[in-house]
């Protein structure tokens, strides 16, 4: 039985998600089907992580098990060919039997990136959310620090998040400009449901003059959803990397 490790880069825009659901066209079940056509046997992917609709992917990692002897290069190459234009196999290997892409995972880079500029731009519009206005970069990035480290980060964890733990540790937030772009990394273990939008969108609101820096530690420590910013766009987020 040969384990296969996919790394998958696609355009969220039309897809309910990564994850398999019934309510809507999700990127994990276009792959299967094109793995199932390709390999003429039914594949189950196991992802590194979900993706909410909308949002974009660089760096999803995906595995599967298979007995069939094909060659590598067919899991990349001839796989690309029948999948849509919105999706792409970038790296394939063989791992070993043990490796699961979610639990063998130490940790993601999130990029979330915002078009701030004075009129709206039709060519970012479906990878970036469109703000009017300068932002104080400086002021977004000492509340940036206040959320680096481990921290309980339920006041910034969206509706529906299942998990059993709201601690989570955040390695790095990065905030840079170019031209009228915006770009803030997060890099961390793990990340809770609209996690990276939420703490997006409650730095935006520092930048924006109508929160202060200082404010994060309070937030933080009280762990009402209510207290914290708006929800970003999912456009803007796209999972740059998973880390091994």
């Amino acid at each position: 039985m040969r384990n296969i490790k996919l790394v998958i880069e696609y355009d969220g825009t039309n897809y309910a998600g990564w994850q398999l659901q019934p309510n809507g066209v999700t990127v994990q079940q276009v792959m299967e089907e094109a793995l199932t056509t390709l390999l003429h046997e039914p594949v189950r992917l196991h992802g590194s992580g979900r993706t909410d609709a909308g949002v974009h992917a660089r760096g999803m990692v995906a595995c599967f098990t298979t007995y069939r002897t094909i060659p590598l290069r067919a899991f990349s190459d001839g796989l690309n060919s029948l999948l849509p234009p919105d999706i792409a196999v970038r790296e394939s290997a063989e791992v070993t039997p043990d490796f699961h892409p979610r639990y063998a995972a130490t940790g993601k880079l999130y990029r979330y990136t915002i078009h701030a500029g004075r009129r709206r731009s039709p060519l970012s519009r479906l990878y970036a959310w469109h703000l009017r206005g300068e932002l104080d970069l400086d002021a977004m990035r000492r509340a940036a620090l206040f959320m680096v480290g481990e921290h309980d980060f339920a006041a910034l964890r969206g509706a529906g998040c299942a998990a059993k733990t709201t601690v989570r540790r955040v390695d790095g937030i990065a905030i840079e400009k170019q031209g009228e772009l915006v770009t803030i990394d997060v890099r961390g273990s793990g990340f809770l449901r609209h996690m990276v939008r939420n703490m997006v969108g409650t730095l935006v609101e520092v930048g924006q003059g109508r929160r202060v820096a200082d404010s994060i530690p309070a937030l933080l420590a009280a762990g009402e959803r209510g207290g914290a910013g708006a929800t970003a766009p999912a456009c803007g987020l796209c999972l740059v990397e998973v880390y091994y």
